[in-house]
């Protein structure tokens, strides 16, 4: 079958021939449909990631159907929760963790076999796309903003670099919980997007005073995966007692915090990370239930996989990545 692989070529990601999965006790064999991108895949590529395994098959999302395994899954669409060894523990992941799509085998290929614990049936709103964009940027926005945030109704919530599948994801889930919902970005058509989509306005972050303005407003969380240097404006428009989750540093450490505003405003810095398996199912149950539909900004054939992936790279996506794998 064909996959897509990290090799120690000039261009490491490959679209390659490899060995066909078969599914073992308790597992499912799963025809892919449709896979998405995520930032790790990028991280991949440019050798950024820890414990790169070499001939690994790449991609940590997907939607397919069941062609082997225990009979109530045969034939059923479904999408795979991509978490590995995430533990007993719900507030944190063990130290097995890991996530799908590297060290293990994922879902940038015809087929997959995974256990069949790792199911979930396919939300009947989202065709194949939809679905394929939702496990892994869905588990990371609806524990960052609905779990770790406690976005609900009146809170004024402030989602940063709008643009990317996990912002688009958080920005609906805190709509949808009633939530007052900003956004940051660079780019002030995204930000016209992002109103269009529910939000109740935006910031150009690339305006120097971009936080007096919002100040104005305050905000009981901010929801961020930058990091950097913003991380003081962020302490300059948060309410007291307010909260910051990050669940990235795309753009580094801050060079300097400033913790006498920190802990006079009372603000939490919490940390987040994708999320417990209970929480995916429980993710799943609130898109069906509000009916939440991943922003798709391109699907690309899987022979045109490095084009998508330079997109990614680009970084001036609005919205999720999909590969269409199989008819």
């Amino acid at each position: 079958m064909r996959a897509i692989t990290i090799t120690e070529a000039e261009e490491p990601i490959q679209l390659t021939e490899v060995s066909m999965p078969t599914a073992g006790v308790g597992e499912c064999l799963v025809k892919v449909k449709a896979a998405a991108l995520n930032r790790r895949d990028q991280w991949i590529r440019e050798g950024m990631y820890p414990g790169i395994r070499f001939g690994c098959v790449l991609g940590s999302d997907a939607c397919g159907v069941v062609e082997e395994g225990p009979e109530k899954w045969n034939g059923k669409e479904v999408i795979i929760n991509p978490n590995v060894n995430w533990g007993d523990d719900p507030e944190v992941q063990s130290s097995k963790y890991s996530v799908l799509g590297m060290p293990e085998n994922g879902t940038l290929a015809e087929y997959i076999s995974v256990p069949e614990h790792r199911l979930i049936a396919k939300p009947e709103h989202l065709n194949d796309e939809e679905a394929a964009a939702l496990p892994l940027a869905g588990l990371t926005a609806f524990r960052a903003t609905i779990k770790k945030g406690l976005a609900g109704p009146g809170k004024n919530v402030l989602i940063t670099g709008a643009g990317g599948g996990v912002s688009q994801l958080a920005i609906q889930f805190t709509v949808a919980a009633g939530a007052n919902t900003y956004v940051t970005s660079g780019d002030p058509d995204k930000i016209g997007k992002c109103i269009q989509m529910g939000a109740a306005g935006g910031f150009n972050y690339k305006e120097e005073d971009w936080f007096k303005e919002a100040a104005v407003i305050g905000f009981d969380v901010i929801v961020d995966s930058a990091g950097g240097n913003q991380m003081n404006n962020y302490l300059k428009v948060v309410k007291p007692g307010g909260r910051i989750i990050m669940y990235g540093s795309t753009t580094g450490y801050p060079e300097k915090l400033d913790v006498f505003r920190l802990f006079w405003s009372q603000a939490q810095i919490i940390g987040s990370t994708m999320g417990s398996d209970s929480e995916f199912e429980e993710m799943v149950r609130f898109v069906n239930d509000q009916k939440i539909r991943p922003t798709i900004d391109k699907v690309f054939e899987l022979d045109n996989y490095l084009e998508a992936f330079n997109r990614f790279k680009a970084a001036d996506h609005f919205g999720k990545i999909v590969l269409s794998i199989t008819n």
